[in-house]
């Protein structure tokens, strides 16, 4: 993954992704994390991330249809597809991209709140520390 431009990206079977952020805001930061947290996770590393700030190229942003950040788009495989909004939540991700269709439906996610998964492992339930 990078936050540069993606050379020959969707080569040998990857996925390709771009996520416009604006600046560097926690919002963004959230964003880029829970993006990337898939990507490693859930697409076993089988993608390419482009990270692009919607204030430093708008241009870009233009050319991809995106008028809202965060907004994470699969360049490949096409169709290329787009979902906006949160993205803490891996299965709306991961459907709203058609990632599943993939043949990735089958993996197991993680939660949504690491910590919580943390506790429940440790024995511990809601509510206690």
């Amino acid at each position: 993954m990078s936050g540069g431009a993606i050379p020959g990206g969707g080569a040998g079977g990857r996925t390709r992704l771009r996520l416009y952020v604006a600046g560097t805001s926690p919002r963004s930061t959230r964003s880029i994390e829970s993006v990337r947290r898939l990507c490693e996770h859930r697409l076993g590393g089988a993608c390419d991330l482009e990270v692009v700030d919607i204030y430093q190229q708008s241009a870009l942003a233009g050319a991809d249809g995106v008028v809202a950040a965060p907004t994470l788009v699969r360049l490949s495989p096409l169709p290329a597809r787009r979902i906006a909004g949160d993205l803490s939540d891996e299965r709306r991700v991961l459907d709203g991209l058609g990632l599943d269709e993939l043949g990735l439906d089958g993996l197991d996610l993680l939660p949504a709140d690491p910590e919580a998964a943390s506790r429940e492992a440790l024995g511990g339930g809601a509510g206690e520390h």
